[in-house]
C-alpha cells in the first residue's frame, strides 16, 4: 500500500463535504473580550461555533471578527485557559458582543475525548482518564510536559535516557512498551522496527502541546492493537486558535555530584510560529533542539551469584568479588553465551570443572553519554467550509540516546518522520499517515562487546584454553583458588583492547560499521568480521476514519469507525530477513520486503436514561490480521450521576493484542542466540518450537553433570543419569494476547467545586501473555529431543557448541490476574492554593504452576505523589512542589533481573510572569535533593536536574 493510494482516499470523500456546506451568504460576528476583574482586554481567547470547525481568536486588543456561512441560530463558545467558558446564542447577523470572562477557580470542568472518542465531561467518562492541560503543563516542576506524566495518577515512568522515556499503567512494564499506545493528533508514535513509542523524541514541542490525556488500562476495544495497557493522547495547538510567535529556552545542569560524569549543561531551545488568514487558511511551524549529557547506567549488581548452578556453588571461596561467573547488570560480554566451561582442572585431589565468564566491558565504556534531539514539524490547514477542515502535517525527529529491548541499543542519528493528511468535520474525520524510520548510525551494545572481546581476545574456546593453562599453573604452584582465578583471567585477557586507548576506539568504530552481528572470525592482523550496526528501515501506512451519527440517528448516539495498517520492513539481515530465502541465506541484507498487516472496525452506541443521570455505553470492535483469526473486542460501560455531584462508573471490556512487528517476524542473531518471532513459518527447519529444551533446564542439567563427574562418574554416564532434568519445551506458534478487564470508579466534585475525588479499582485477566523463552536445539535440529543422542548433545553443548540457542516470542501457558486501585484528590482550599495527591496500588496473583517464562510484572505495589502550589501567590508569581515515592519491586527481563530499590524525590519550581513583555521565567528542578535512583534493573542512575526556562509567548499575534 503506497502513500499515494492512502492520500487518494481523502479525495474520494471530498464530495461528501459539499453535502454539508451551507449555501447562505457570508455573515460577520464581532466582539470584545475583557477580564471581569480588571477590565483589561484578553488576547488569545478562543471563539468558536459549537458543533463546527469554525472559530477564531481575539487580538491584542481583545477583539475578534468571525465570518461564517452557517444558518441562524447557532451557539458561540468563548473560552480561555483559567477562565470560565461562556456560551451565547446568535440569532441574527451583525451581532457585536461585549464579553467579560470570570477567573476559573472551580475544579472538574475539563472536557476529554480519548475515553470514548467523542467529547465529554471528564466527570462522566466511562473509564478512568487523566488530563494535563496547558495550565497544568506550565505549573509542573518537571522539565518538560512529557516528564510531567510521571506525576499523573496511575502512571509508572521508565527512563532509559534523557531523550527516551516510556509511560506505562497497571503492570507488566518493559522499557520498549508494546502494550501502551502513544498518539499525537491521532498519529501512532511507535517506531515500527525498534518497536518502541517515541512520543517524547519526535512528538510536540513544549510550545505546541495543548493537552495530554492518559487512559490507564485497556483501550483496545476502541483503539485496537498496542492499547491493551493504556494510552496517551497528545493534542497539539490549532494554528487558528493559537497564533503568533513563541520562543522557549531552557538551560539546566545535571550530574552535579560528579559521580557518573562531570557536571554537565543541558540546553533546549524551541520556536513556534502560527498564522491564520481570513479564518480560512492557517499554518504553524515548530522546531526544537535539545542537547546534554545522558544519565549513566553503571550498576555493578551481580545477577549470577555463587549460590546459583551457573556460578560454582560447590566452591564458597568463589563468591562476591571472587566470582569468576560474575554477570553485572551494566556489564556486557559476561552473559550466558559467554559462559566457558573449564573442565579437567586438578584441584583438591580431584578432577574439577569450573564455570567462568568472559570479562566483557562496562556499558559506560561503549555507550556515548552525549545526546541530542532535533525536532521539526509544520502543518497547513484549510477550512473548506464551516463544517470541514483539511490539513496536512509533517513531522520529523532526529535523536540519540539509549534504550533497552532484549539488549541495550545505542541510538545514534535515528530519524523518524511522518506525513499526515486529515479531513475533519464537526462529526467525522478521515486521516491517513505514513511513518518512515531509519536507525542511522545506531548499534547493539551486546554484539559490540562480544566482537570487541572475540576480535581482540580470541574466541571463547581460545580464551578458555589460556584461562585453564594459567589456572592450573597457579594451582600447581600453591596459589589459593580465588587468587588463581584472578591471575588466570589476566592471562586470558592478554592482548584484549583496553577502554580509553586508541586501539579500543579504532576497533569499536570498525565494529559499529559492520552489519553482521555474528561472532567474528579471529584472524591475526586481519580486520574484524563481526559487527554491531543496527541498520533498520521501515514504513508504516495507516488510514482511519470515524463518523458520529448523533444528528442522523435520534434514539441513541452512534459512532462508527474503521482503520487499516500496513508495516513494510526492508530486510537488514540482522533483525528482519527475507523468509522466502533458504535458511542459510536469510541473514544476507536485502531481498523481498517484509509486510505485516492489520485491519479493524468498531461501532459504539451511547444512550442516556432518567433525565441524563444514567449513561450507558456499548461498543464492539473487530480486528483482523492475516496471520491470525479475526478477533472481537466488546466493551460495555455505565455512568450514573447521583445528586448532581457524585458520578459512579463501571466498565467491562475484552481486548486482544496482535504480536507487535518485532514479536511476530524478527530474526535476530545476537551473541549466537537467535531471537525469533513466534509465527509458525519462521520455525520451519529450525526446530525451536518442537525440538528444543529450555535454557534453564540445560543450565541445571550441566550443573548436575558437573557434580556427578566431580564425584567420579564417567561423563556420558552422568549425562544419561540426569536426562530427566532436561525440560522439553513444546511451544505452540504465537497467538494474540487477550485481556478481560473490569473496572469500577467514582468521581465527585464537592464544596462548591473546590474538591475533586477520583477513585478507580480494576482487575485484569491476561490469557496468552506474550513473552520470551530461551531454548536450546541440539545439533542444529539434527537429533530429536528426548533421545539419548540429544542428551549427549546437550552435554557437549557447553564444551564444543553442539547446540543452537533461540530466544522465542511465545505465549504463556498460564492465565495471569493482576489488580489494583488508584485514588486521586485535588483540593483548592484557599484562594488559589491547591493541594493534590494520588496513591496507586498494583499487584499480581501468583500462580501455583510455574510457567515456561517469567511474565515480568515489573511494577511496584505502591506509588504516590503529593503536590502543593499556587499559580499566583502574589501578582505574576507562582510556585509548585511535588513529592513522589515509589515502593521497591522485582524487575525481570532477558537482560537483567533484580530488586529495584524504593526511592523518593522532590521537584519544585517558581514561575514569574511579565505580562507586558509576554515573558515567563520558570526556575526549578527535579529530584532537587539529588537522591540517586534507578527505575529498572540495568537502567540509568538518575540524579538531580536543575533548570531555568524562559518563554516568550504570543509575539506577533494578530
Amino acid at each position: 500500500m503506497k502513500p499515494k493510494y492512502l492520500l487518494l482516499l481523502h479525495f474520494l470523500f471530498l464530495p461528501l463535504i459539499a453535502l454539508h456546506a451551507q449555501e447562505t451568504n457570508l455573515v460577520e460576528i464581532s466582539g470584545r473580550v475583557t477580564d471581569q476583574s480588571n477590565k483589561e482586554p484578553l488576547p488569545g481567547v478562543s471563539v468558536f461555533v459549537r458543533g463546527t470547525v469554525t472559530g477564531t481568536t481575539t487580538n491584542a486588543a481583545g477583539e475578534f471578527i468571525l465570518r461564517t456561512r452557517l444558518k441562524f441560530p447557532f451557539n458561540l463558545v468563548i473560552s480561555m485557559l483559567g477562565y470560565q467558558s461562556q456560551e451565547f446564542n446568535i440569532t441574527e447577523p451583525g451581532s457585536k458582543l461585549d464579553i467579560a470572562l470570570v477567573t476559573q477557580t472551580l475544579l472538574g470542568k475539563e472536557v476529554v475525548v480519548t475515553a470514548s472518542r467523542v467529547e465529554e465531561s471528564i466527570l462522566r467518562s466511562p473509564v478512568a482518564i487523566e488530563k494535563l492541560d496547558v495550565r497544568a503543563i506550565k505549573e509542573t516542576p518537571a522539565p518538560s510536559f512529557y516528564d510531567a506524566l510521571e506525576n499523573v495518577k496511575g502512571v509508572q515512568m521508565t527512563t532509559s535516557s534523557l531523550t527516551f522515556k516510556v509511560p506505562n499503567t497497571r503492570g507488566f512494564n518493559i522499557p520498549n512498551n508494546f502494550r501502551f499506545m502513544q498518539l499525537v493528533d491521532g498519529v501512532d508514535m511507535q517506531a515500527a522496527t525498534l518497536g518502541v513509542p517515541l512520543g517524547n523524541a519526535i512528538g510536540p514541542t513544549e510550545l505546541d502541546i495543548a493537552s495530554v490525556e492518559i487512559t490507564p488500562g485497556a483501550a483496545s476495544a476502541l483503539y485496537g492493537m498496542n492499547a491493551i495497557n493504556g494510552m496517551a493522547n497528545l493534542i497539539t495547538k490549532s494554528p487558528f486558535l493559537y497564533q503568533g510567535l513563541s520562543v522557549y529556552q531552557k538551560t539546566g545542569i545535571n550530574h552535579v555530584d560528579g559521580k557518573d560524569y562531570d557536571p554537565s549543561i543541558l540546553s533546549e531551545v524551541a520556536v513556534r510560529y502560527a498564522k491564520a488568514f481570513n479564518d480560512k487558511w492557517a499554518f504553524k511551524i515548530n522546531a526544537s533542539y535539545m542537547s546534554g549529557t545522558d544519565w549513566r547506567a553503571n550498576t555493578a549488581t551481580d545477577q549470577n551469584p555463587n549460590t546459583l548452578n551457573t556460578a560454582n556453588p560447590l566452591f564458597p571461596e568463589l563468591s562476591g568479588a571472587n566470582n569468576p561467573a560474575y554477570d553485572a547488570w551494566n556489564k556486557y560480554g559476561d552473559e550466558n553465551n559467554n559462559a566457558v566451561t573449564i573442565s579437567g582442572v586438578q584441584y583438591g585431589g580431584k578432577n574439577q570443572t569450573f564455570l567462568v565468564r568472559r570479562t566483557g566491558y562496562w556499558e559506560k565504556d561503549v555507550v556515548s553519554p552525549k545526546v541530542d534531539n532535533l525536532k521539526f514539524d509544520a502543518a497547513l490547514h484549510y477550512r473548506l467550509s464551516d463544517n470541514a477542515e483539511l490539513s496536512y502535517g509533517y513531522r520529523i525527529g532526529k535523536m540519540d540516546g539509549v534504550f533497552q529491548r532484549g539488549n541495550k541499543i545505542q541510538l545514534d542519528n535515528v530519524v523518524v518522520q511522518n506525513h499526515r493528511l486529515e479531513l475533519k468535520g464537526a462529526n467525522y474525520f478521515l486521516r491517513s499517515y505514513v511513518s518512515l524510520e531509519n536507525t542511522g548510525d545506531s548499534y547493539n551494545v551486546k554484539p559490540m562487546v562480544d566482537n570487541l572481546d572475540i576480535t581482540s581476545g580470541g574466541s571463547n574456546s581460545e580464551w578458555g584454553a589460556k584461562f585453564k593453562t594459567s589456572l592450573q599453573t597457579q594451582l600447581d604452584a600453591g596459589t589459593d583458588l580465588a587468587t588463581a582465578m584472578q591471575i588466570a583471567r589476566q592471562a586470558a585477557d592478554a592482548g584484549r583492547v583496553v577502554p580509553g586507548t586508541p586501539e579500543f576506539e579504532a576497533l569499536k568504530n570498525t565494529i559499529r560499521g559492520i552489519n553482521n552481528w555474528d561472532h567474528g572470525k579471529v584472524i591475526p592482523g586481519a580486520p574484524a568480521t563481526g559487527g554491531a550496526w543496527l541498520t533498520q528501515k521501515s514504513r508504516l501506512y495507516h488510514t482511519d476514519a470515524q463518523w458520529d451519527f448523533t444528528d442522523q440517528i435520534k434514539f441513541a448516539n452512534v459512532l462508527v469507525g474503521a482503520d487499516a495498517r500496513v508495516y513494510e520492513v526492508i530486510p537488514d539481515g540482522n533483525n528482519f530477513v527475507d523468509f522466502t530465502r533458504p535458511i542459510e541465506q536469510r541473514t544476507q541484507p536485502g531481498g523481498n520486503n517484509v509486510y505485516y498487516k492489520k485491519f479493524g472496525a468498531f461501532t459504539q452506541l451511547t444512550k442516556t436514561f432518567f433525565a441524563d443521570r444514567l449513561k450507558l455505553y456499548g461498543s464492539l470492535r473487530i480486528d483482523y490480521n492475516p496471520e491470525f483469526d479475526p478477533k472481537l473486542n466488546p466493551r460495555i460501560a455505565a455512568v450514573y450521576t447521583f445528586a448532581e455531584h457524585h458520578n459512579f462508573r463501571a466498565s467491562f471490556q475484552n481486548g486482544f493484542r496482535f504480536p507487535a512487528l518485532f514479536e511476530a517476524v524478527s530474526y535476530v542473531n545476537n551473541g549466537n542466540v537467535r531471537r525469533v518471532g513466534g509465527l509458525s513459518y519462521i520455525n520451519e527447519g529450525l526446530g525451536y518450537l518442537d525440538n528444543s529444551y529450555t535454557l534453564a533446564s540445560v543450565n541445571d542439567f550441566n550443573a548436575a553433570v558437573n557434580r556427578d563427574v566431580t564425584a567420579g562418574l564417567a561423563l556420558n554416564d552422568a549425562a544419561l543419569k540426569n536426562r530427566n532434568v532436561l525440560q522439553i519445551t513444546s511451544l505452540s506458534p504465537t497467538r494474540p494476547e487477550q485481556i478481560n478487564s473490569f473496572e469500577v470508579g467514582y468521581k465527585s466534585v464537592l464544596f462548591d467545586s473546590k474538591l475533586v475525588i477520583d477513585l478507580d479499582t480494576y482487575t485484569n485477566v491476561y490469557d496468552g501473555f506474550l513473552g520470551q523463552v530461551e531454548v536450546s536445539v541440539p545439533k542444529n535440529n539434527t537429533v530429536q529431543v528426548g533421545t539419548d543422542e540429544a542428551v549427549i548433545a546437550m552435554l557437549a553443548a557447553n564444551r564444543n557448541g553442539q547446540q543452537t540457542r533461540y530466544r522465542v516470542y511465545t505465549n504463556a501457558k498460564n492465565k495471569y490476574n493482576n489488580y489494583g486501585s488508584s485514588l486521586g484528590i485535588t483540593y483548592n482550599f484557599y484562594k488559589k492554593f491547591t493541594l493534590s495527591g494520588n496513591v496507586n496500588y498494583n499487584d499480581i496473583k501468583t500462580n501455583e504452576e510455574r510457567d515456561i517464562f517469567v511474565t515480568a510484572f515489573n511494577t511496584p505495589n505502591w506509588i504516590t505523589n503529593v503536590s502543593f502550589g499556587n499559580r499566583e501567590i502574589v501578582k505574576n508569581l507562582g510556585f509548585n512542589v511535588v513529592w513522589r515515592w515509589q515502593d521497591s519491586f522485582l524487575w525481570e527481563s532477558p537482560l537483567a533481573n533484580g530488586t529495584v530499590p524504593a526511592y523518593q524525590t522532590v521537584d519544585a519550581q517558581v514561575t514569574f510572569t511579565v505580562p507586558e513583555s509576554k515573558i515567563t521565567i520558570k526556575t526549578g528542578g527535579t529530584n532537587i535533593f539529588n537522591k540517586r535512583y534507578i527505575q529498572y534493573a540495568a537502567g540509568p542512575t538518575i540524579g538531580g536536574l536543575y533548570y531555568v526556562a524562559v518563554t516568550l509567548d504570543g509575539l506577533l499575534a494578530k
